[in-house]
């Protein structure tokens, strides 16, 4: 689920409890965690709803004036469902931001992985990966997406989305141009170049 600025903001400030989508099919789980590039949200619940519904009261709880002002701003065929997505925000930390921070690694850590990223390297038509791009961005930290993707010969988007599997293990930290190994991903490559 994508959290536009006008969500995210409504999150942070306690005012956005609801979200409503149109969606060939839900795209988040009750009860899973999901990040808005500020704060962590808890799903808490997902309907289908027939936008004619969606009331005042719950207008105001996605952050808008009016029930038809939110529908007018709904994206997507009208023929799809509509999805009321309710959110809980969750304070503290971004638990990936404390992996990452985390420069420390056990045996059972680098052996966990070494698991996953086998794993992700097998079921990935682009062969072993994880290895390269981790290299990549030790080696130039920093440096916009659109150049490291070329470096490999990718799309962006789609070396984009690899970087992210990578943070969500904490080895890897965006910038604001570019990445960087977290202090986890550092020690991590460090094992793999030194065993």
């Amino acid at each position: 689920m994508r959290f536009e600025q006008r969500l995210r903001d409504g999150i942070r400030s306690g005012a956005v409890v609801l979200a409503f989508r149109r969606w060939k099919r839900s795209q988040v789980v009750p009860g899973h965690r999901y990040r808005t590039g500020i704060d962590m949200v808890e799903v808490e619940a997902v309907d289908i709803v027939e936008p004619s519904a969606v009331d005042e009261a719950q207008a105001r709880e996605a952050g808008y004036a009016s029930a038809d002002e939110l529908l007018a701003d709904l994206r997507g065929d009208p023929g799809l469902p509509v999805y009321r997505i309710r959110l809980r925000r969750i304070d503290g930390p971004d638990p990936r931001d404390e992996l990452a921070a985390s420069a420390s690694l056990t045996e059972a850590d680098v052996a966990a992985l070494d698991a996953r990223l086998a794993r992700m390297d097998q079921a990935s038509s682009r062969g072993p990966w994880t290895g390269a791009v981790l290299a990549l961005i030790a080696e130039q930290p920093g440096t916009v997406s659109t150049v490291l993707a070329e470096t490999l010969g990718w799309e962006r988007q789609d070396f984009k989305l690899h970087v992210r599997r990578l943070k969500e293990l904490g080895l890897t930290l965006s910038l604001e141009v570019g990445y960087r190994l977290s202090p986890r991903g550092e020690s991590y490559l460090h094992y793999l170049r030194t065993r």
